[in-house]
């Protein structure tokens, strides 16, 4: 059985974590197909979103507990490099060129509370629940921490991870982690409109938002923060993309990325 399954629905490539005996759970073999399938997709124009999601009664539980024993014995230098493919991936997710969003039902554990974060954007069922667990069998969130510190804000993430409580989908919308929270049954068509909304944006527009974002999210406001964005939008305006989007908007019709 594939690890990881990728379905196609118009604009969007779902990517569907598919370890349903293990509730989805984080192992060598699940990194290394999402960063394949990340891989084929970045080269694909035809697939403007990406979405995360999971086979069977959970999301992801997070790093698979059998394999971490194993991590255990290895020596040191090992261990980090095999940490360190997990770190690469959700770096490249958090960076990745198309909107991500999660589709997050049942339950968001640990490294799968960490991929949540990664993404753009993060859509639960109502009975979705998150958690960070490590503190309670001796581990600490490390590589998904700087993603749950910026999507949830350093108090609550204090809160979070220090604690291991529960964290349901209508409180972690409430704070702002979860960006719609919905009920199961209408989870998957609130997903394929937003999806659709989001490819008539501009490709180019959004890979460049995305940078955008990611520069100025921590960048004390200044001068200088001024004149790089200035510059950026001189650059992106003399773009082709932009272009096209200006003489569409003129001319009452839609933008040839859209049609």
């Amino acid at each position: 059985m594939e690890v990881l399954e990728l379905e196609r629905r118009g604009p969007a490539a779902w990517l569907w974590l598919n370890r349903p005996q293990v509730r989805n759970a984080l192992d060598d073999a699940v990194t290394a197909a999402l960063d394949k399938a990340l891989t084929v997709l970045e080269r694909d124009s035809t697939a403007r979103v990406i979405v995360l999601a999971g086979r069977g009664q959970a999301f992801c539980a997070g790093g698979d507990l059998a394999r971490m024993e194993q991590a255990a014995k290895m020596t040191r230098a090992r261990s980090r490099r095999e940490a360190s493919r997990f770190a690469r991936l959700i770096y490249r997710i958090y960076s990745y060129p198309k909107p991500v969003l999660a589709r997050v039902h049942g339950a968001a554990f640990a490294g799968g509370m960490g991929l949540a974060a990664a993404c753009d954007l993060v859509l639960a069922a109502e009975e979705a629940e998150f958690c960070l667990p490590e503190v309670r069998i001796g581990l600490v969130p490390s590589m998904i921490s700087p993603y749950l510190v910026r999507a949830l804000g350093e108090p609550q993430a204090r809160r979070y991870m220090l604690t291991g409580e529960r964290l349901p989908a209508r409180e972690a919308h409430r704070i702002g982690f979860v960006h719609e929270c919905v009920p199961a049954a209408e989870l998957d068509a609130r997903i394929e409109r937003l999806a659709a909304q989001l490819a008539q944006a501009g490709p180019q527009a959004l890979a460049r938002a995305k940078k955008l974002i990611a520069r100025v999210a921590n960048a004390p406001i200044s001068a200088r923060l001024g004149a790089e964005t200035a510059a950026a939008l001189a650059e992106v305006r003399a773009s082709d993309e932009a272009r096209e989007g200006i003489r569409s908007f003129l001319e009452k019709r839609r933008p040839r990325w859209s049609s």
